[in-house]
């Protein structure tokens, strides 16, 4: 106690997959696609239909470029396991202890089972951020002097600089790699739209490959964590295993999706130009420039004057 009054330390608390950052990118994202669909009835025919799956497609793609920079579950794990909750203490509590790797950091979630043990709320969810704006050590060093559970402290040491393991230089280089590489599949992913736009829509589908390439490239920079050799988690007997999350897998699909799409528009310019045009809906205009003109009308005074 200070003067009477309890100490309040200041504490990192983030949501161990969605933060503020993922959700104002969704929100931004939601924004566009409902704007769209306030104007989609004003536009006609069976051209309706295409428009709608081309542009929520291409918001889908983007949302998920954008979002997966700033979720926390590209990898997971869990274990449950009886561990001591304090430093200089033999009392032992059952919980499940959580390791949630992004590309920014790492969470680290201690909850009891149940949550309420040796008269507390055990109920812990720590960042520690790697960032090129943060200092890991020092969001370590801070753990320490609040006083975190030992679990937390634990498994977040792993992670420093000075540990043996060598796990946060690993994750921390494969982690900014893959968020460049993310980057420049987001600004691919702009140019093919623009392309789409002009309209040029064999180079469009050749960006979309593009995109596709980058996010599976990404990926691989992720994973090539998983080529050096890990040190273990061990709680006791129970040993946290990791695995691949959400935010990887969704990346997977969206870069397979953009293979498909490209592959498909390259396909049918080359093969069925037509039916590419009709579903970007350029085949009517490009009828009323070839139109022939059923009626002519001749003006006979310049008629006369020409003889």
């Amino acid at each position: 106690l200070f003067d009477g009054v309890y100490p309040f330390y200041l504490q990192q608390r983030k949501v161990a997959v969605f933060d503020v950052s993922s959700i104002i990118v969704i929100v931004v994202f939601l924004t566009f696609a409902c704007s769209f669909l306030l104007i989609i009835p004003g536009i006609r025919g069976r051209a309706r239909l295409y428009w709608t799956l081309r542009v929520l497609l291409s918001l889908l793609v983007g949302v998920v470029i954008v979002a997966v920079q700033f979720t926390g579950d590209w990898e997971t794990g869990w274990v449950k396991a009886n561990t001591s909750y304090k430093s200089f203490s033999h009392v032992l509590v059952n919980a499940d202890i959580g390791l949630h790797v992004g590309l920014a950091g790492v969470n680290v979630t201690f909850m009891g089972n149940p949550v309420n043990q040796v008269n507390e709320t055990i109920d812990y969810n720590e960042h520690f951020s790697w960032s090129f704006d943060a200092d890991y050590d020092h969001s370590y060093s801070k753990g320490l002097e609040r006083g975190l559970p030992s679990p937390i402290l634990y498994v977040a040491e792993k992670f420093t600089t000075q540990s043996p393991c060598s796990m946060h230089r690993q994750y921390r280089i494969s982690g900014h790699y893959a968020s460049a590489t993310l980057w420049v599949a987001f600004c691919t992913w702009l140019i093919s739209n623009m392309l789409f736009s002009m309209p040029v829509l064999v180079y469009g589908g050749y960006m979309l490959l593009v995109t596709g390439a980058f996010l599976i490239f990404s990926l691989l920079s992720f994973s090539t964590v998983r080529n050096s050799l890990m040190c273990p988690i061990q709680f006791g007997t129970a040993i946290l295993r990791m695995s691949y999350g959400g935010s990887f897998w969704l990346t997977l699909a969206i870069g397979l999706l953009c293979f498909v799409a490209g592959i498909t528009v390259v396909a049918l310019h080359y093969f069925s130009l037509d039916l590419l045009k009709t579903f970007f809906d350029l085949r009517e205009d490009k009828a009323e420039e070839h139109q022939e003109m059923t009626e002519v009308y001749v003006n006979t005074h310049f008629v006369n004057n020409g003889r």
